[in-house]
């Protein structure tokens, strides 16, 4: 907040008053003051949720008085829509997987 304060010339104090009150409003804000990544999933999907409609200069507007970056949203708007997808195996444990049918097809086979 220190660094916000002093680059836009605005009271520390009066940073942390908008933001109390946009919380109390469920406007989105970080759930802490921790790095952008620190958001916590609950924050990020709501903030997925509420730039859904954007065009890109007003997704970048919001990014901007956040302080993230429009492909950190781009990010995690995709990590919402694959949250339900299939998982994609990597090629040793496709491998790991044929393995297993075999051995399973051999002890059909045998019982």
């Amino acid at each position: 907040m220190a660094r916000i304060s002093e680059e836009l010339g605005i009271q520390v104090i009066t940073l942390y008053t908008w933001r109390k009150i946009w919380q109390l409003q469920a406007e989105v804000v970080p759930a802490s003051e921790k790095a952008h990544d620190g958001w916590s999933a609950a924050d990020k999907f709501t903030l997925v949720l509420e730039t859904a409609g954007f065009n890109a200069t007003e997704l970048s507007a919001c990014c901007r008085e956040r302080g993230l970056l429009s492909d950190q949203v781009s990010r995690w708007r995709q990590a919402a829509q694959d949250a339900n997808a299939k998982p994609v195996l990597t090629m040793a444990e496709q491998m790991e997987l044929e393995k297993r049918r075999g051995q399973d097809q051999c002890e059909i086979k045998v019982g």
